[in-house]
């Protein structure tokens, strides 16, 4: 791929500050101005979290369960942090499942091999996919961020499965001053605007009109979104986005491919 086919494009980069790195580093090579504006902050549970105590016990019980799914990146680092604690050597008899290649391939970073549909990167293809079809009577661990979706859970209980969360991390929206919105949104044209999840497009909406909702967001509603599924494109259309591309997924070539289109 040319070195310059976003040249002078300026890209709003919204993944969390530890994960924004690689697409910074692809954008810039490529010409594009990246600027990195996070529109989410993962806390990991600390001792001083009321569910501290029964997330401890949930990875002593690992060998309990039968099935360990992880739905994004952010829980694998953080799962493994406490599985590693607590298990020098990984319980046997689990299968281990992933929401999207990402998560597939931050589990093989550990020596874990973790199933994932090829067909995407969301729930709905995980249930779509063979590995769950017959889980009657069996326990499931879904290592997650505090709240989010409820659709993996729902459908694996309506076939029969013992469902818990094991909730590692809280998505935070960050806290940005008035002065930090108006630089990195409005004082220069945006061109694009890469979205990696639902919670990030709201996050942005929120931030975005400022702590006085003193601007406007015009000018944002008018730029190249990025979004990884039909789902946050529908939120996006809602918000009142008008040129919206979908992405083949929330990699960073997947977002860099649907930018150039």
């Amino acid at each position: 791929m040319p070195t310059d086919c976003l040249t002078g494009l300026r890209v709003l980069v919204t993944r969390p500050h530890h994960q924004a790195s690689k697409l910074l580093q692809a954008l810039r090579s490529q010409g594009a101005e990246p600027i990195a504006f996070p529109l989410l902050k993962i806390s990991p549970i600390t001792e001083s979290d009321a569910n501290y105590h029964r997330l401890k016990q949930q990875i002593i019980d690992l060998d309990h369960f039968q099935h360990l799914i992880f739905v994004s990146p952010n829980a694998v680092h953080n799962g493994y942090n406490w599985i590693d604690q607590y298990w020098p050597q990984l319980p046997i008899g689990i299968k281990w499942l992933a929401i999207g290649k990402q998560s597939a391939n931050a589990l093989s970073n550990y020596g874990i091999d973790a199933y994932h549909s090829p067909l995407g990167y969301d729930s709905e293809t995980l249930l779509a996919s063979p590995a769950l079809n017959n889980i009657s009577g069996e326990k499931v661990l879904i290592m997650r961020g505090e709240g989010g979706r409820e659709k993996l859970a729902e459908e694996l209980r309506a076939r029969g499965a013992e469902v818990s969360y094991a909730e590692l991390y809280r998505r935070e929206q960050p806290t940005y001053k008035d002065g930090e919105v108006a630089e990195a949104l409005y004082k220069n044209k945006l061109d694009a605007i890469l979205i990696s999840s639902g919670e990030g497009l709201h996050n942005l909406m929120s931030i975005a009109k400022g702590s006085q909702q003193q601007f406007s967001t015009d000018s944002l509603l008018k730029c190249h979104l990025i979004v990884p599924s039909e789902r946050i494109k529908h939120d996006a259309e809602s918000a009142g986005f008008t040129r919206i591309t979908t992405a083949a997924g929330p990699d960073d070539q997947s977002m860099i491919t649907a930018l150039l289109q």
